[in-house]
C-alpha cells in the first residue's frame, strides 16, 4: 500500500487499527522509531508521503529502502492533541527502488506567510516527509538542553517586532505565530549557539510533530555563524534616595538533590541546582547584574527538600544558601521572608510546595513583619495556584514604606497549541488569571485609598496588552513596562517568539514628582546552553529592576 493512502489527507488515517506494508527509505532516527518516505510517489498536496514507524528493537540505518508491516494508528499524545498517524513496528524486508533520490520541499516566505488553518492544514499534508530550511535563517531561539532550534526565513517577521540583535518580540501580534525548527537527534551535531546567529547551512530532515509543534528531526551536523548575546547589568542609579526592586524568577530552586524513591517522577523531579551551580548564578545576577537592589522579588522558591514527597513546607534551607552564595560575591547583608504554603497547596511540581518570597537589605531598608501577608487564600481563582505575597518594605533613607506585591499567576503551560483540531491557541486559564487579577486589584485599590505606595510583580503569565494586565490597570496602577521601547519589551523567550510576562505596576502615587525609573536586564532569553548538559543558567527569564523614588 502507498503511505499517501495510509496517511489519507485528514487528520486521521481511515486504515486505523488494520495491519498493512509500505516501502520507503529511512529519512530519520528517533528514539523510539523511524521515519519512512516513499520516493516514488509524487507529492500531490494533501496527503503525506512519509510516515513514523514506532519501535524500540529495530533501528535501521538511514538510507535504508525497507518493505515494513504493521499496524496502524492514530497517536494522541493528550486529549486535546492533534493526532499523528503512525505504524507501529511488526516487521521488515529489504526492498529496491529503481530511484532512491528524495527532493525535500522547501520552507520558503510564500508557505509561512500562511498561518493559522491553512499553515496547518499544510503542514499536516506533509507531516514526516523531508523538509529543507535554507540558509541564512536566523535563529530567533537560543540552543536549549534538548537541541532545539527555531528560526526566522528572510526577515519575514510575521507582525513581531524585529530586534536589530536578533529575534522577534510578540508585541501586539498574536502569540501562536508559528516559526519553523529543527530538532538534532545526536548532541554530537549540536552546537551552542545565541540569539542572531546565522544558518549557513541547509538543514534538511523529516517534519516531526511533538509536544504540539512541528519541528525537523535532523541527523546530520550544521554550519552557523554565531552572534553572541551577553547579560546586561543594570543602568540605574544606586543612590539610596530611592528604593531599588528586583523580580527574579528562580525557576524551581531547591537545595536538595531528591531521593529517587521520594519523588513523583525520577526522570524529571531530581536535580541538582546546587551542584549545578545555579545558587551561584542567581546571586551573581543579584550582586553583578542587578547590583545589590534593596529589595529581590522571588518567585518559583521550592521547600527546603525540593520534590520530595514529604510532610516539609518551609524553605528555610533554600533561602539561607542562596544567602550563602551571595556572600561569596559580596559583603551586602540579606535576610529573606516568606509565609508558607499549605502542604501540596498550591500547585507547581508535586513535592515542591512552591511559593513566592523577598529579600531585602538590611542596611538599606526594614521589614514591616506584620505586613506580610498572602492573598486569595479562600479565593476560588487561587485553588491549586501560587499565592501572591505582599510587605510593607521601609526605605531608611526617607523613612518611606512600599508595599510590595509579588505574584506568580496561573500558568499557560495547557494552552491549547496553534495545531490542535479543536481550539488553536485556547488558554483554559486566562480566565483563572483574570480573577486573580481582580483579587489583587482590589488590594492595590485598598492600598490607594488608605494613601499607601505600591508596586506590584512578579511573573504575571500573560503580555502587556492581555485583558488581566488591563484590568490591573485600570484603576490607579500604570505598567512601567510602557516606558520601554517595543523592541525592548521582552522577558521571556517562547519557540523564538519574545514576549513580557513579568511586570512592574506602580501606584499613582509613586508616578508623581518623579516617575519610577525602570529596565529590563536581557540575556537568559537570548544567550544558549550546551544541548545535552545540565546547565548553571539563573533563570528561563531576564531579570526586572525598577528605581521607585520616595
Amino acid at each position: 500500500m502507498e503511505i499517501a493512502t495510509v496517511q489519507g489527507s485528514g487528520h486521521e488515517s481511515d486504515y486505523a487499527g488494520q495491519t498493512v506494508k509500505v516501502a520507503g527509505v529511512v529519512t530519520s532516527l528517533l528514539r523510539y522509531g523511524f521515519y519512512l518516505q516513499s520516493p516514488t510517489q509524487h507529492w500531490d498536496g494533501e496527503r503525506s508521503n512519509a510516515i513514523f514507524v514506532y519501535g524500540r528493537d529495530f533501528r535501521p540505518a538511514l538510507g535504508t529502502a525497507l518493505l515494513v508491516s504493521g499496524e496502524v494508528t492514530n497517536y494522541f499524545a493528550h486529549d486535546l492533541a492533534k493526532p499523528v498517524t503512525q505504524m507501529l513496528y511488526e516487521s521488515h524486508a529489504a526492498f529496491e527502488f529503481d530511484k532512491l533520490k528524495l527532493e525535500p520541499i522547501d520552507f520558503n516566505v510564500q508557505v509561512l506567510s500562511e498561518q493559522g488553518p491553512s499553515l496547518a492544514n499544510w503542514l499536516n499534508s506533509v507531516e514526516g516527509m523531508l523538509i529543507r530550511i535554507p540558509a541564512g535563517s536566523r535563529f530567533i531561539s537560543p540552543s536549549n538542553a534538548f537541541g532545539d532550534y527555531v528560526v526566522q526565513l528572510d526577515d519575514l517577521n510575521q507582525g513581531l517586532v524585529p530586534r536589530q540583535e536578533g529575534g522577534l518580540v510578540v508585541g501586539e501580534a498574536s502569540e501562536s505565530t508559528w516559526f519553523p525548527g529543527f530538532r538534532v537527534i545526536d548532541y554530537a551535531h549540536a552546537q551552542v549557539l545565541d540569539v542572531g546567529t546565522i544558518l549557513k547551512s541547509d538543514v534538511v530532515g523529516a517534519l516531526h510533530y511533538r509536544v504540539d509543534a512541528y519541528q525537523l528531526s535532523v541527523n546530520y551536523p550544521f554550519e552557523v555563524e554565531h552572534t553572541y548575546a551577553s547579560s546586561s547589568v543594570s543602568s540605574l542609579s544606586t543612590k539610596t534616595d530611592g528604593m531599588r526592586v528586583m523580580t527574579l524568577n528562580c525557576f524551581n530552586l531547591d537545595p536538595r538533590i531528591e531521593s529517587a524513591d521520594k519523588v513523583m517522577n525520577p526522570r524529571t523531579d531530581v536535580d541538582d541546582d546546587h551542584g549545578d551551580g545555579r545558587f551561584l548564578s542567581l546571586a551573581k545576577a543579584i550582586v553583578v547584574n542587578a547590583k545589590e537592589p534593596d529589595v529581590v522579588a522571588l518567585q518559583e522558591i521550592q521547600d527546603s527538600d525540593g520534590a520530595e514527597l514529604t510532610d516539609i513546607t518551609h524553605a528555610k534551607d533554600t533561602y539561607e544558601l542562596l544567602i550563602k552564595s551571595i556572600g561569596i560575591l559580596s559583603k551586602v547583608p540579606y535576610r529573606w521572608v516568606d509565609l508558607e504554603p499549605e502542604l501540596n497547596a498550591d500547585g507547581g511540581q508535586p513535592g515542591g510546595n512552591i511559593r513566592n518570597g523577598f529579600l531585602y537589605r538590611t542596611d538599606t531598608v526594614s521589614l514591616n513583619r506584620p505586613s506580610v501577608r498572602r492573598l486569595g487564600n479562600d479565593a476560588a481563582g487561587f485553588i491549586d495556584s501560587r499565592k501572591p505575597l505582599c510587605a510593607d518594605f521601609v526605605l531608611k533613607s526617607s523613612q518611606q514604606s512600599v508595599s510590595v506585591i509579588n505574584v506568580h499567576l496561573a500558568s499557560k503551560r495547557h494552552q491549547e497549541s496553534a495545531f490542535s483540531p479543536h481550539n488553536p491557541g485556547y488558554d483554559p486559564k486566562d480566565s483563572i488569571r483574570h480573577q486573580q487579577g481582580a483579587i489583587v486589584l482590589s488590594e492595590m485599590d485598598r492600598l490607594a485609598e488608605n494613601g499607601k505606595y505600591y508596586y506590584v510583580t512578579g511573573d504575571f503569565n500573560d503580555g502587556e496588552h492581555s485583558e488581566t494586565l488591563a484590568l490591573m490597570c485600570s484603576h490607579d496602577a500604570e505598567n512601567l513596562v510602557f516606558e520601554l521601547e517595543p523592541a525592548e519589551r521582552f522577558d521571556y523567550n517562547h519557540r523564538g517568539k519574545l514576549q513580557v510576562l513579568m511586570h512592574g505596576l506602580a501606584s499613582g502615587s509613586l508616578l508623581t514628582p518623579t516617575k519610577p525609573e525602570y529596565e529590563i536586564l536581557h540575556g537568559n532569553e537570548l544567550i544558549g546552553v550546551v544541548p545535552g548538559e545540565d546547565t548553571d543558567k539563573a533563570s528561563d527569564h531576564a531579570y526586572v529592576m525598577a528605581r521607585l523614588s520616595i
